[in-house]
């Protein structure tokens, strides 16, 4: 393990985390009891396609650094993106909307910018910065998670498969972190890398946001504002 290679990543997090500390409305209505189902069915909806996508972008990163850590580490993210597309189906019957609907459903393009920017970053990003950029994201979007998970067991008394999507990206990014930085080595990140990740790592944020923005102004009653 290279200290310095992690206390990169670390800084990076710190650095590109969310400006505004609160949660995005959507997750903060579920985690105080107030977000109605229906929302999340358009989430697993919009997460299909956006996994589909982001897997096929992680394998051409992987391949872009073949036969080296790095590339190993693209592929497991790959692999896991795998394994979350096989928990949406739950997620969405429970909130709703059978498999079928799901795939029928629409983009978003607001829910689809995210992984659109990933796709050039795959053609066109340096992937260590990409790694970097990657790390940073993984670790507000997982707090998210935590959160929906828990208030979707807490308010809707959902069980554990329908919270399995969730759950799983609902993990400590200290993990991943390590894994990032082992596979990118004792060199770390040099400064124009440091710099393209700062850049990558502001426009996945922005995208990501722009994600929960969208599903939040759907039109319909998803917010019941009889607990606020």
């Amino acid at each position: 393990m290279d200290d310095r290679t992690e206390q990169q990543l670390q800084d990076l997090r710190a650095e590109l985390a969310p400006e505004d500390e609160r949660p995005p409305t959507l997750v903060a209505a579920f985690a105080t009891g107030r977000g109605r189902l229906g929302v999340l069915a358009e989430l697993a909806a919009q997460q299909r396609r956006i996994i589909t996508s982001d897997r096929r972008s992680l394998l051409l990163l992987a391949t872009r650094r073949a036969d080296t850590p790095l590339g190993a580490w693209f592929a497991g993210l790959a692999d896991g993106e795998s394994a979350a597309l096989r928990t949406l189906p739950a997620l969405a019957t429970a909130c709703g909307l059978s498999p079928e609907e799901a795939a029928a459903r629409p983009p978003l393009p607001g829910c689809q910018a995210y992984p659109a920017y990933l796709a050039w970053l795959a053609l066109n990003g340096q992937p260590t910065a990409v790694a970097g950029a990657l790390v940073a994201n993984f670790a507000a979007w997982g707090g998210y998670c935590a959160t929906l998970a828990g208030a979707l067991r807490r308010f809707h008394g959902l069980g554990e498969e329908a919270c399995a999507f969730f759950d799983f990206f609902a993990q400590p990014a200290t993990a991943l972190e390590r894994a990032a930085a082992e596979a990118i080595g004792p060199g770390g990140l040099t400064a124009p890398e440091l710099d393209a990740a700062r850049e990558y790592g502001r426009l996945l944020q922005a995208y990501e946001q722009l994600f929960w923005k969208s599903l939040a102004e759907l039109p319909g009653d998803w917010l019941d504002e009889r607990n606020v």
